[in-house]
């Protein structure tokens, strides 16, 4: 038997399954990134170079905005409306804690958390390239008198949760706007 010419059944079986699982993994790949998936947070521009954030004051959100824009964007944020190419403003941002549940003794046992924020974007001249939105989300929060401390605790860390989602569904949001074109001239030279 020549030992020179090596066959298929000279490879252990492990190195075989191991290769076609490397390879299912790569196609696996190809086709995420075929199809345009990103991981999240993965956006890496704005559809405009510069961006003003205006957020009322006393909320937490302007700021919060500012930083994932600068850390996850090219988009430049700016201090003031005039360097700016667009305006994030956000018009209201708000929590809110609705009863959920009753226990039979009338003592509450899930409180139900909302975050809500509204925003929309104008060019400088005040025109808007996108309409008002709003963003609403939610969290459930079992409630125990025993433990009113840590509740409190859960409950700051849930709405900080909702809001940091809030800002990655603003940048994203923002992503898919298309620029509007620059009006036409419609005056004809002849």
């Amino acid at each position: 038997m020549n030992k020179t010419a090596a066959t298929a059944t000279d490879y252990p079986a492990k190195y075989r399954s191991s290769g076609i699982l490397v390879l299912t993994v790569l196609l696996m790949f190809l086709l995420l990134t075929a199809c345009g998936f990103k991981l999240r947070g993965q956006i890496s521009s704005l559809p405009f170079k510069t961006l003003y954030v205006a957020a009322p004051s006393g909320h937490t959100i302007g700021s919060d905005l500012r930083r994932a824009v600068g850390a996850s964007t090219t988009t430049k944020i700016v201090d003031t409306m005039e360097e700016a190419e667009a305006i994030l403003q956000v018009i209201n941002a708000s929590n809110e804690r609705r009863i959920l549940s009753l226990s039979g003794g009338g003592r509450v046992r899930e409180f139900e958390l909302v975050f809500r924020i509204s925003t929309r974007l104008l060019d400088t001249n005040g025109i808007e390239i996108a309409p008002q939105t709003e963003i609403v989300l939610t969290r459930i929060l079992p409630f125990l008198d025993a433990q009113i401390l840590a509740k409190e605790a859960e409950e700051q860390m849930l709405y900080r949760d909702m809001q940091s989602d809030a800002v990655q569904q603003i940048i994203w949001r923002l992503s898919t706007i298309r620029k509007p074109d620059a009006p036409a001239d419609l005056t004809a030279t002849n």
